[in-house]
């Protein structure tokens, strides 16, 4: 059966795949300069004899075509981007670049995908369709790559039916899947304040309008448009992550600047949001003798996950993996421009166990000592195979 037969290549090819995450981990590239990764993902692809196409500069856009190519197209799709983080991990294949590193996983999106499309196309005799291997730059960063793919054509020339991609879960041990249906994750909107007032002498703040004073009054009050305006059952999340001005003990600043997230569930409330953010920003700012700016970058919409098209992935990830290794994602305030395919084409977003708590391999994504239980790797390639293949 085909199943076991991507089940016994994912086992035979895993600790190849091992090998090809730790050069990928070990070299890093931030958002939208992943020329490395990207000529790494295509030589790969070469070898095995599948064409590929280059998109969004470092996008990479593989074909398989299986028997029957044109009966259904699939997309499967991992991210390349890496962090600006700095890594602790002491581990063989450690970032090589200072203040980069691979701390959200994409390292083992790539491998994964890689290692489906290794096992899809050596079966490609024994399933039915086309399969779209998208590669795709600059997840963590707006406008975030998968937007420029598309409008790059990347769901064109052929156009795919459905699209899946995975994402490791570090909170989740290693062996398990995971899938909801419906809205998962959050939209996430970037929020940039300039507060410009007369600056002066510490010692005669009566002479000045205290940028340092507003802005602190400006956080706490912004806390409150969440908290008294937005419906409690509707998760939201405003956060002011950045807080910059001044450089010494006894000159208070003329500008200070803020830089925040805020993240919703509902597009209607996104919007009301940003204009409460704006207006109590402007107003506050100048009721206390100051003035400000501010630019709400509108990020990634939520992530939807197609109810059928989940529950069919799911009924899959039962057969691969067994029913007690799949389990239900929970909603995320995180943010994923998956999104933008999820709004193109019925989508499913799953969760890849990779965490392993005997070990001590628990820490979150986006920290300096993230890392996985490498059997995800196994796990990973031969699930994507399995939703590739259609089987």
């Amino acid at each position: 059966m085909l199943k076991e037969k991507i089940q016994v290549l994912a086992k035979q090819y895993a600790d190849e795949f091992i090998a090809v995450r730790h050069h990928i981990h070990a070299h890093p590239e931030l958002s939208y300069k992943e020329f490395e990764t990207s000529k790494f993902v295509q030589q790969k692809l070469q070898a095995w004899g599948i064409p590929f196409d280059v998109k969004a500069t470092t996008g990479v856009v593989g074909l398989i075509k299986g028997k029957n190519p044109e009966k259904k197209i699939i997309a499967l799709r991992a991210d390349m981007d890496a962090l600006p983080i700095l890594e602790e991990n002491n581990v063989p294949y450690s970032s090589l670049y200072d203040g980069v590193m691979h701390a959200c996983g994409h390292d083992v999106h790539t491998t994964c995908l890689l290692g489906a499309a290794k096992i899809l196309n050596e079966l490609k005799n024994e399933w039915e369709g086309t399969v779209k291997l998208i590669f795709q730059p600059g997840e963590e960063k707006n406008p975030g790559g998968a937007s420029l793919m598309i409008k790059d054509g990347v769901l064109e020339n052929p156009k795919p039916e459905k699209i899946f991609a995975l994402h490791v879960h570090p909170g989740m041990e290693v062996g398990q899947l995971s899938f909801r249906g419906g809205m998962i994750m959050a939209s996430a909107d970037e929020i940039y304040i300039t507060i410009k007032g007369k600056g002066g002498h510490a010692a005669s703040p009566h002479l000045t309008a205290d940028t340092i004073l507003i802005a602190s009054h400006l956080i706490v009050s912004l806390q409150q448009i969440v908290s008294r305006n937005n419906n409690p059952f509707n998760p939201s999340v405003l956060s002011i992550t950045s807080f910059n001005g001044g450089n010494t003990t006894n000159v208070i600043p003329s500008e200070v600047k803020l830089m925040g997230t805020f993240r919703a569930m509902n597009e209607e409330w996104r919007f009301k949001a940003h204009e409460l953010i704006k207006t109590q920003t402007i107003e506050l700012t100048k009721m206390m003798g100051a003035e400000a700016d501010i630019t709400i970058d509108v990020g990634y919409p939520f992530v939807l996950n197609d109810e059928a098209l989940n529950a069919v992935a799911r009924k899959k990830a039962e057969e691969f993996m067994g029913a007690a290794n799949v389990t239900e994602t929970e909603l995320r305030m995180g943010a994923e421009d998956f999104a933008y395919y999820s709004h193109q084409m019925p989508a499913c977003f799953f969760r890849l166990g990779a965490g392993n708590k005997a070990k001590g391999i628990t820490s979150g994504v986006h920290t300096p000592t993230f890392n996985i239980d490498e059997g995800a790797i196994e796990v990973g390639m031969g699930m994507m195979a399995w939703l590739g293949s259609g089987g």
